[in-house]
């Protein structure tokens, strides 16, 4: 499921975003669904959009959190804590097609 959704991205996220960046701790339970979204999706996403801006950033304890920039500095975020990696992949589908 996550990686049809991440398929259907293609080499469109530029059109919306400057960027997408996922926080997310390295060992809590609540961030297991945002570690394996990153593990099996990473690649696909970085070999179909490779001048775009897709930041892991790994802290101990924080939240697991979906963040996209659009135009002019313009964020939104969405909590990915205790989500599946399918559940992670629609949560950043709708920050992609969402305008800020």
């Amino acid at each position: 499921m996550a990686a049809a959704v991440v398929r259907s991205f293609g080499s469109n996220l530029s059109k919306n975003l400057r960027e997408i960046r996922v926080h997310l701790c390295q060992s809590s339970a609540a961030s297991m669904g945002a570690r394996d979204f990153v593990e099996q999706n990473y690649v696909a996403l970085k070999k179909a959009n490779p001048d775009f801006p897709f930041l892991i950033r790994e802290c101990s304890g924080v939240q697991a959190r979906l963040w996209a920039r659009y135009d002019f500095g313009k964020e939104r975020s969405v909590s990915v804590d205790n989500m599946t990696a399918d559940q992670v992949a629609n949560a950043l589908q709708t920050l992609v097609q969402s305008k800020p």
